[in-house]
């Protein structure tokens, strides 16, 4: 595991066709949620990893209807969030096309309208939660499906350690989650754990930064896939606990989830620079 006490955040001048500010790689930072120099550099880092963010969940097929979202706390103003518009295919997002939304649900920069469940979610998740900069869900197909079986995920291999004792049960619903009642209770379910499993719903990750939260929506959709497979086959065996939290503690660190994001980053801005406009 490299060294996270002294890697670098390089910037890049902006592209010559006036793309959105600098391009910014990993950060210089011992707390990973550190901010850039400025407020206004580090709100061009969150809302280009936000952008990206939805060209990744798009290429993943996790985009379903209007279902789904993604939001980053803006970085001067922490009562507000960064937001995807409703309807707008997450496989054509761009940095110019997301939203600012204050936890009154009033918009206060960017055009369209929020999702009511987008709303209700993220805004009590921030609100509860000062470590959490990001939250990411959407209704992905293995997700959902496991999360029907309202139990949570077993530590089957070295990545579903990532969540061992890092995840939560929420049962606690009346359907569609678009009010801020039962998005509290979902704040309050999550606690201070980093994933969720809403059951009969899908999959919810947070994280200190859009990196490490979409990282663990990555992770976990993919270990509830090895875990239906596994059952399907048969059974399982899944780690002794003692190796399990070992494990989890090697890998839960968001600085892992940055460093894991970054190839996707890295593709996603060489094959498409307009989702930096």
């Amino acid at each position: 595991m490299p060294n996270t006490t002294t890697l670098r955040r390089d910037e890049r001048t902006a592209p010559a066709d006036g793309r959105s500010g600098a391009i910014a790689t990993i950060g210089e930072r011992k707390d990973v949620a550190f901010p850039c120099q400025t407020v206004e550099k580090e709100r061009i880092y969150r809302k280009q990893r936000l952008a990206v963010a939805f060209r990744i969940f798009a290429e993943k097929d996790f985009e379903l209807g209007a279902a789904g979202h993604i939001t980053v706390r803006d970085p001067e103003h922490h009562d507000r969030f960064w937001v995807n518009p409703v309807m707008f295919p997450f496989g054509e997002m761009r940095v110019s096309d997301l939203m600012l939304v204050d936890h009154t649900g009033r918009i206060l920069e960017g055009e369209g309208q929020i999702n009511p469940a987008a709303f209700a979610i993220h805004s009590r998740l921030h609100a509860e939660r000062p470590d959490v900069n990001a939250a990411a869900h959407s209704h992905s197909i293995y997700g959902k499906t496991w999360s029907a079986f309202g139990r949570l995920l077993p530590p089957l291999t070295q990545d579903a350690a990532i969540f061992h004792g890092d995840h939560v049960i929420f049962d606690n619903f009346s359907g569609v989650l678009d009010n801020l009642d039962e998005a509290q209770r979902l704040a309050n379910a999550l606690g201070d754990k980093r994933a969720a499993i809403l059951q009969n719903h899908g999959i919810l990750t947070v994280g200190q930064t859009v990196e490490s939260a979409v990282w663990r929506y990555l992770a976990f959709e993919d270990a509830c896939r090895v875990q239906l497979l596994a059952e399907a086959a048969g059974g399982s065996t899944p780690m002794p606990d003692d190796i399990a939290e070992k494990t989890h503690r090697h890998l839960e660190s968001d600085m892992v989830g940055v460093f894991s994001f970054e190839p996707y980053w890295r593709s996603m801005i060489a094959r498409h620079p307009e989702v930096l406009d």
